[in-house]
């Protein structure tokens, strides 16, 4: 039996963060995967980023992790999403040449110290005294003090297209046949959900002239502060619209549809509908937009982004060629549905570790998730506190005002996800000082002491600290009146107030950075990650301000802990229900019980009466 520090159970994007970054940190660990040939795989979009999604490419960034610069590296077009709109909701999202990015990400696992990859498929997990046992199909036997599970829509997966039912993974991967049962057989409830991906049509067959080019950015932003080399746009996407004759071929064609016919019974991702369930619920819509995606440079495959469906083949033929552009599409890989077991995160703590066995961790699709985005911070979560598990130190636990990663950690082991979770925005009270600018204010230094953060990355850090020391040190810098006139006549505002400083204009609404940098040079030589973040503060001042005294009663519930093993069956005052929740997720503060479905303010009030009592 070979020994490891960790074993991580997958390689795809969960997986690939969380055994870089135990392998950062020291951790003696080995990779097993079904194939080596789904390593960091985009099996769906072949695309980084997106609207809060950028922002988790973001902080995963700042905590040491590998997305950014692998997205960086292997972009072929780069735009920055909501850019009309505020600093809180802009998001970056890259086209990636996805064959090259699975090549880049099994590089740095195959070059990576401390790391080992191996084609198995796991059969089962067990546990003797503080250390697990990890058995393969091929008979292989491993031990170790840690394990990350990130097994992706692997799990028992079925693809499903039409009548045609495979038992095969995403892109007709092989599947895990074992590994479900074994989590059962642990006590472990599974949950079966669904997701799907659209067609890929090929490119010579597709009349792009019908169709509406979308450009990439003209200075692309990056998503790693550590990519020396500007990624330039070497493609374009295209938009184009479904018709009222492309409805109409669905609608005639549903009763054929896999879930109707009883053959797909696990749940849907809400945010991301197929086409024909877009058409049932928004039947008042007579077109949907879709996006064409280039899978990359050495393929002439597209990626319909917009129109996932799990039609027959016939269907799908008919749909697609009724767009303009499409007419004569050949469809070279049919769009399909993939059933998958994922477990309950609320079975988790919210580092992420199993509440039922120490030492055991789950990351990913797994947890319920949806999107490379997602599971990739969940990834590199667990990869640092599974390495702090080894070492003995307390986890990282990130929270809703410091993260994305926190609010999404937050939502699914506190209230739980029952269908596919997406991040999107919205879901974060916070969104204001969590932009995607500044993840590395919020986060680097909280890495730090668990080893995932570079010597760069540092100096990084501390050069952009100093900068918007800088830059704060000349807002009050009092500005020329003949050209703060000017400025404003650009900015379509008449009669300004003289004797402006910087700050007086920047807080202007109609005034934007890029505006008042093309009239003053008072900010010239100063990085322009440290002007926007003192643009932001100036501009957002009066908001920012109003959050913290929000944030600071939240900070005080939150760092009212709750023991771990509190049984609630035994606290006077608590209703039933209440009891019933509170011993089912086990929160670690009281913000975290408050947020739990079916705890009144009443019971909280309870706990901080108590927990005052005892402290």
């Amino acid at each position: 039996m070979i020994f490891y520090d960790a074993i991580v159970i997958g390689a795809g994007h969960a997986g690939v963060e969380a055994a870089l970054a135990l392998a950062k940190t020291g951790a003696k660990t080995l990779v097993l995967s079904i194939t080596p040939d789904n390593v960091g795989y985009m099996a769906c979009n072949p695309s980084i980023g997106g609207t809060g999604k950028g922002h988790l490419v973001r902080e995963l960034d700042a905590l040491g992790g590998f997305m950014g610069l692998a997205a960086d590296n292997c972009a072929t077009q780069i735009r920055m999403l909501n850019a009309s709109k505020g600093l809180a909701v802009r998001s970056l999202r890259a086209q990636e040449d996805k064959y090259k990015y699975h090549a880049f990400v099994k590089r740095a696992l195959e070059t990576s110290d401390n790391l080992s990859l191996r084609q198995d498929e796991v059969k089962s997990i067990t546990r003797d005294g503080k250390d697990f046992t990890v058995e393969c199909v091929t008979g292989s036997v491993y031990s170790c003090r840690a394990v990350v599970v990130a097994t992706g829509v692997y799990m028992d997966s079925t693809i499903i297209t039409g009548s045609a039912v495979q038992q095969r993974g995403p892109v007709c991967f092989p599947r895990s046949d074992y590994l479900a049962q074994s989590l059962v057989s642990l006590g472990f409830k599974l949950r079966r959900f669904k997701t799907g991906t659209p067609a890929r049509l090929l490119g010579k067959s597709i009349d792009f002239s019908r169709l509406e080019v979308q450009e990439g950015d003209i200075v692309p932003y990056t998503f790693s502060a550590l990519t020396k080399k500007q990624p330039k746009n070497t493609t374009v996407c295209y938009l184009g619209y479904t018709n009222e004759t492309t409805h109409d071929i669905i609608r005639a064609a549903l009763e054929f549809s896999p879930r109707k016919m009883g053959l797909i019974t696990g749940t849907g991702a809400r945010y991301c509908p197929s086409i024909e369930d877009k058409i049932v619920r928004f039947a008042d819509k007579s077109r949907h937009a879709f996006f064409l995606e280039p899978e990359g440079a050495g393929t002439d495959e597209w990626y319909i982004q917009g129109i996932s469906t799990s039609l027959p083949p016939s269907v799908q033929r008919d749909m697609y060629r009724s767009i303009a552009g499409l007419e004569n599409v050949h469809i070279v890989r049919d769009a399909y549905a993939i059933e998958y077991e994922c477990i309950d995160a609320r079975e988790l703590y919210p580092s992420l570790m199993s509440k039922r066995i120490d030492g055991l961790f789950f990351a990913g699709q797994v947890n319920g998730t949806s999107g490379y985005e997602e599971a990739a911070a969940q990834g590199l979560l667990v990869g640092i506190n599974a390495s702090a598990y080894l070492r003995g130190m307390e986890p990282l636990v990130l929270d809703r005002t410091n993260s994305y990663i926190g609010v999404m950690t937050d939502d699914l082991v506190t209230v739980g996800s029952d269908e596919p979770y997406r991040m999107l925005t919205g879901r974060a009270e916070c969104r204001l000082s969590l932009r995607q600018d500044n993840a590395d204010l919020r986060l680097t230094a909280l890495a730090e002491k668990y080893g995932t953060i570079s010597p760069d990355r540092k100096r990084l850090l501390d050069r952009k600290l100093k900068q918007i020391e800088k830059c704060e040190s000349l807002i009050n810098t009092r500005l020329d009146d003949d050209t703060v006139v000017r400025l404003f006549e650009c900015a379509g505002e008449e009669n300004p107030t003289r004797a402006m400083t910087v700050e007086d204009v920047l807080k202007r609404p109609t005034v934007t950075l890029d505006l008042f940098e093309q009239h003053f040079d008072v900010l010239k030589d100063i990085m322009p990650a440290a002007k926007l973040e003192v643009y932001a503060r100036i501009r957002y001042d009066s908001y920012l301000r109003r959050q913290q005294s929000e944030l600071a009663e939240k900070s005080r519930l939150e760092n009212m802990r709750l023991p771990a093993d509190m049984d609630y069956s035994m606290v006077d005052g608590l209703r039933l229900e209440a009891r019933e929740k509170l011993n089912q997720i086990k929160p670690l503060s009281i913000g975290q019980a408050s947020r739990i479905p079916g705890v009144t303010p009443a019971d909280v009030w309870v706990l901080i009466v108590k927990f005052r009592v005892q402290s």
